[in-house]
């Protein structure tokens, strides 16, 4: 059974040249729009722990609440192998504190899940050393977490550990019961993996995901040496839910044949097909509630 909706406040942050709006018009425009609960950028210009404080944490929780929003998603910034080229500097600690500050954070607003990142691939040391190292730090952060309760959730999106089998592997590497996965599907189909065998595997496991559809756009170099173009990567191109290539229907299937109860986020993370206006980035977040809608409904 698939759990709520919900909005990531990324997609009204403005960080792709798209129109912004404060946290507190973000969360009445989720419940405008008919989502269940939000999912808070833990940076500015949204929730960043610099600017929210004991009382504008209880004030944006009381909004929240008399918007009729239910679930709230704490979305943190990690990479856990940034500057090894400069080991003086306290980079793990500094993001453990962060982690442990994002915690409280969420058990403030009212959540329970605190979604961070695992590394990018750094060319300072080796995949060993890295993997040690982030195994370490999630530990840490997943104890210090405990003590508000809250669910650590590593989501696979940078490098390490980006593979559906690879997360599996970090999960049951750090071995702490609120350390949980976060599968979502762009990566592993970008990857060129199918979707049900990978989701059906964290199901129950997982208790939150995060999704947005793409189209591949091809890329070419032109090479005056031969009068020809040179293929390059392709460019993935956000587009409304259910208009992109990656299979939802079988993605979602297997997350609830797993036994998936999680709330499902929709994020606008990158330059939209249609643009960034307001009227734009509304209309993608109500077909993602309708897609989402018939999804649920009966078959």
């Amino acid at each position: 059974m698939l759990g709520p909706a919900i909005l990531h406040s990324v997609s009204y942050s403005g960080s792709w040249g798209q129109a912004a709006l404060t946290v507190d018009a973000f969360v009445d425009k989720a419940a405008e729009l008919g989502f269940q609960g939000v999912m808070l950028m833990a940076k500015r210009p949204h929730v960043s722990v610099l600017d929210y404080d004991t009382d504008a944490r209880a004030r944006l929780r009381d909004r929240i609440a008399k918007a009729g929003l239910t679930t709230v998603v704490i979305a943190g910034y990690t990479n856990f192998t940034a500057d090894l080229e400069h080991g003086e500097v306290p980079h793990r600690e500094i993001q453990i504190q962060y982690v442990a500050e994002l915690a409280r954070l969420a058990r403030d607003l009212g959540g329970n899940v605190l979604r961070i990142f695992t590394g990018y691939d750094h060319p300072a040391s080796n995949y060993t050393v890295q993997w040690n190292m982030i195994v370490a730090a999630l530990k840490e952060c997943s104890r210090r977490a405990a003590e508000f309760s809250v669910t650590l959730g590593v989501q696979n999106h940078h490098d390490m550990a980006v593979g559906w089998q690879s997360l599996h592997d970090l999960i049951r590497a750090v071995g702490e019961p609120n350390c949980r996965p976060l599968f979502d599907a762009w990566a592993p189909v970008l990857h060129g993996d199918e979707l049900y065998t990978p989701a059906r595997s964290f199901g129950s496991a997982c208790p939150h995901t995060t999704v947005a559809d793409y189209q591949l756009r091809p890329r070419y170099k032109y090479n005056p040496a031969l009068v020809n173009y040179e293929e390059e990567l392709a460019y993935t191109q956000a587009v409304p839910m259910g208009e992109g290539f990656i299979d939802y229907r079988g993605f979602f299937t297997g997350l609830a044949d797993g036994g998936f109860t999680g709330s499902i986020a929709y994020e606008m993370c990158s330059p939209l097909l249609h643009g960034g206006s307001l009227a734009t980035l509304d209309d993608y977040a109500r077909r993602f509630l309708t897609y989402i809608k018939e999804l649920k409904a009966p078959r």
